[in-house]
């Protein structure tokens, strides 16, 4: 056998289809370092079922699938397959049938590796000793490789006997001697196990005899407890027939006594019925006392609140009055103070009108009133914020009391409804006699939260006169307000005529009277 050609696909850097003859005549292949001369020689030693990553210098044997470059994808697949001349028909029996031997090995990544001889599918073994019997194989002295010289003259004896056996052409015989020694090995190891299990079948039929010695006894000993149960059930039944015969007098008796009973428990029964066809009338009568009971008991604690929510209101509202008369009086005090000083401007505005026409003096005067109504200005500019801030709490404070009426207008209302809804229950409730105390008891409390509410009432008409007059007090100092402001700005016009007049500086072409007076 001679190999005749090597085809290759997506091996390392074969990763195109390539076909390499091996011609009658070659002797080497020569080219640059990195063009793939050692992926060739490792494409034959992994075709020939070399399985060991680090022979073929890669960390796994996925590594020998075509890995990608920056311009080409990596690839899935890898394929080697080796051609064989056959035409001396010198390869084993069940190949020797074709005078060209296809030999392929496929590895798909994450998957492992197949092997097929001319299509068919075979284990790695059988390719490895198809090889040994041609003298190769992945690990055959034939492929030299770097540093294999070195590996061969500082061998040990048994590496250089597979050497020689290599050369005699016995390797494959090696081979299947020692799959022939492991099979050998694992008949030994079933054979010992076969003894062990003899041995454990021994032990297990000597306790099955024991135990089939034991059923034996079992058995007589079953039928001799099995005839002394039937004497003793035989006593038994003789016992149970006995007393049987004394039941049966026993029943007769009781039976008579269930008669006389049964007819006693009918007349109950009927006793029973009588009593239930009473009894629905009064449970309903006294279902609805307990109903009213109730609900007038919820009416009085619902007008109690009233009544106190109601007291509550008034005694708010006579704060606020009281409030509100004391803020009234104190801003009445403060129209008067702003009414004086409005007398003491005007007086001093007339005398400044009378200076005007005097003597030298009347500068110095005029300067004099200029601070004085600067400063009446200012009072009275205090005065009117204060006035302002005064009129606006008062306006939420009627606001407030406004409400406040409204509220005490629907509490009244509520309350009426709700007294007519307690007269009607009570005019509806007088029929009952058995309820009369209770009637009572709530038309007294009834007229309780009627003069509350009456109560309320005056309290209401008094919150409105104290509203009215809130209002009145309001308007009056709105008034007063009104006459401070516009006098205000007249102050604030005569202060930038006094101003003009004596100012050092000429005003629109016109000379200032300071300058004019001697």
């Amino acid at each position: 056998m001679k190999f005749a050609k090597l085809r290759l696909t997506g091996f390392k850097s074969f990763v195109e289809p390539t076909e390499l003859p091996i011609e009658p005549g070659l002797t080497g292949i020569v080219g640059p370092n990195g063009c793939g001369k050692s992926n060739l020689l490792e494409a034959l030693r992994w075709v020939m079922g070399e399985n060991s990553a680090k022979s073929m210098r890669g960390g796994a044997m996925d590594d020998v699938i075509f890995a990608g470059t920056n311009s080409r994808p990596s690839r899935n697949m890898a394929e080697v397959a080796l051609i064989i001349d056959n035409a001396s028909r010198s390869a084993p029996a069940q190949y020797n049938d074709t005078e060209a031997l296809e030999i392929t090995r496929r590895i798909e990544r994450e998957m492992g590796s197949i092997y097929k001889i001319n299509g068919r599918d075979v284990r790695a073994r059988d390719v490895q000793i198809f090889f040994a019997d041609a003298s190769s194989g992945a690990h055959s002295p034939a492929l030299v490789r770097q540093g294999q010289i070195g590996q061969l003259i500082n061998a040990k004896p048994i590496a250089r006997r597979a050497i020689l056996e290599e050369a005699a052409g016995i390797a494959g015989l090696h081979a299947r001697r020692h799959e022939a020694e492991l099979k050998l090995n694992a008949a030994q190891q079933n054979l010992s196990r076969v003894a062990d299990i003899i041995q454990e079948i021994e032990l297990q039929l000597a306790n099955l005899k024991r135990q089939a010695r034991q059923a034996a006894r079992y058995r007589n000993l079953s039928g001799h407890i099995q005839r002394a149960d039937a004497l003793a059930l035989l006593v038994r039944w003789q016992m149970a027939s006995a007393a049987a015969a004394t039941a049966e007098q026993e029943l007769v008796k009781a039976r008579s006594q269930v008669e006389e009973l049964t007819l006693r428990s009918a007349q109950a029964s009927n006793a029973v019925l009588a009593a239930d066809e009473k009894l629905p009338p009064l449970r309903m009568a006294a279902a609805e006392r307990s109903a009213a009971l109730q609900r007038l008991t919820a009416e009085r604690i619902a007008l109690d609140g009233e009544e106190a929510r109601a007291r509550e209101a008034a005694e708010r509202l006579q704060l606020r009055l009281s409030q509100i008369t004391g803020d009234q009086q104190r801003e009445t005090a403060r129209v008067d103070d702003a009414m004086r000083s409005v007398s003491v401007l005007e007086s001093e505005r007339n005398g400044l009108d009378a200076a005007a026409a005097g003597e030298v003096q009347a500068a110095t005067l005029a300067l004099e009133a200029l601070q004085s109504a600067e400063q009446a200005m200012k009072l009275a500019e205090t005065n009117s914020d204060r006035a302002a801030a005064e009129l606006a709490e008062a306006k939420a404070r009627r606001g407030e009391l406004e409400r406040r009426i409204e509220a005490e207008r629907k509490t009244l209302a509520r309350l009426k409804s709700e007294l007519e809804a307690v007269q009607g229950e009570m005019e509806r409730l007088a029929r009952d006699t058995d309820t009369a105390a209770a009637v009572e008891q709530a038309r007294q409390r009834i007229s309780v939260s009627v003069t509350s509410a009456e109560s309320a009432k005056v309290a209401h008409g008094h919150a409105e006169d104290a509203l009215k007059g809130a209002r009145e007090t309001e308007a009056t100092r709105r008034q007063a307000c009104d006459t401070t402001e516009r006098e205000l700005e007249r102050l604030n016009a005569e202060a930038r005529a006094l101003t003009e007049m004596l100012s050092a500086g000429v005003s629109e072409g016109f000379t200032p009277v300071i300058d004019l007076l001697q």
